[in-house]
C-alpha cells in the first residue's frame, strides 16, 4: 500500500497513438511530508502520517508546532494517515508524484460536492407522478410505509442534505506521471470540486498493473521556432536552386558536345 495527497485541478482529455480518446482528471501533487511514523511496538499498527499545505506558525497551536518540529518542517494544514504501507520511510521525508508509475491501478478518495437540501427525485433518483391537472401527486416522497407500525421506519428515503460525503472510486488507472511539473493524470472522474483535497492510494481489489498507454504530446511553437523554420526552408530552397542551375549547365554542355560530334 502506498499513497499521496493532491489537489484536483479539473478534467481534460488525452489521445493515444492509436487514436483513442481518454478522459482524465488532473491531480496536482504538492510535496507531501512524512510527519509521523507509527509502528506496532509503539502504536499497535504500522502507518505513516502525511502532511500537505504549509500553515502559518502564528495560526497553529503549540501541539501542532511541536509535532512539526519533530519532522523538521513547518505545521501543515492537512494531515492524513496511511496504514500498512510498503517500503521504508523516514521522518521528514518528502514524497512527490513519482511515488506512482503510469499504468498502476489506484483508488481515489475525496469529498463530494455539496448539493444542499434536495428532494427524493434528485437525492434518491425516484420517479415523479403524473403532471396532469387531475393528479395530486407530482414530486413527493410517496408512501411513508405500511399501516401497522404507525410510524416511519428507519432508513426510509426522504428529502434531506445531499452531497458533501467522503466517497472512494476504485480501480482507476494512472495514465501519466509528470515528476517535473508534479501532476498525475488519472483516468475517468474523481469526487470533489476543483482545488479539493484527494487521496490517491494503491487499489485494494486490483493490484495488477496495466500496459502503459502512449500519449501524444504536443509542443507549442514560439516565434523563434517559426523564424528558424523559415530560415531553414529558404536555405534549402536556395540550395535546390543552385543544384537545378548546375544540372541545367551540365545538360547544356552535354548537348553541345553531342552537336559537335
Amino acid at each position: 500500500m502506498k499513497g499521496i495527497l493532491g489537489r484536483k485541478s479539473g478534467m481534460t482529455q488525452v489521445f493515444t497513438k492509436e487514436g483513442k480518446l481518454i478522459p482524465v482528471t488532473v491531480v496536482e501533487i504538492t510535496p507531501n511530508v512524512v510527519m509521523q511514523i507509527k509502528t506496532t511496538e509503539t502504536d499497535g499498527y504500522n502507518a505513516i502520517q502525511l502532511g500537505v499545505v504549509d500553515k502559518k506558525e502564528k495560526n497553529a497551536t503549540k501541539q501542532e508546532v511541536g509535532h512539526a518540529k519533530k519532522a523538521s518542517t513547518t505545521p501543515k494544514r492537512f494531515l492524513k494517515e496511511l496504514r500498512n504501507v510498503e517500503g521504508e520511510y523516514q521522518l521528514g521525508q518528502v514524497l512527490k508524484a513519482d511515488v506512482f508509475e503510469a499504468g498502476e491501478m489506484v483508488d481515489v478518495t475525496g469529498t463530494s460536492k455539496g448539493k444542499g437540501f434536495q428532494g427524493v427525485i434528485k437525492r434518491h433518483n425516484q420517479s415523479r407522478g403524473p403532471m396532469g391537472h387531475g393528479s395530486h401527486y407530482h414530486r413527493g416522497p410517496g408512501s411513508m410505509g405500511t399501516m401497522l407500525p404507525k410510524r416511519v421506519l428507519k432508513g426510509k428515503k426522504l428529502p434531506g442534505h445531499m452531497g458533501n460525503e467522503t466517497i472512494t472510486i476504485q480501480n482507476l488507472q494512472i495514465v501519466e506521471v509528470n515528476a517535473e511539473e508534479n501532476y498525475i493524470l488519472v483516468s475517468g472522474n474523481i469526487p470533489g470540486p476543483k482545488n479539493s483535497l484527494v487521496l490517491i492510494k494503491s487499489a485494494v481489489k486490483n493490484n495488477s498493473k496495466k500496459e502503459n498507454v502512449e500519449i501524444i504530446s504536443y509542443v507549442e511553437e514560439t516565434v523563434v521556432d517559426t523564424v528558424e523554420e523559415v530560415k531553414n526552408t529558404t536555405e534549402s530552397a536556395e540550395v535546390s536552386k543552385e543544384q537545378v542551375e548546375q544540372a541545367t549547365e551540365t545538360t547544356e554542355e552535354i548537348s553541345e558536345e553531342e552537336k559537335t560530334e
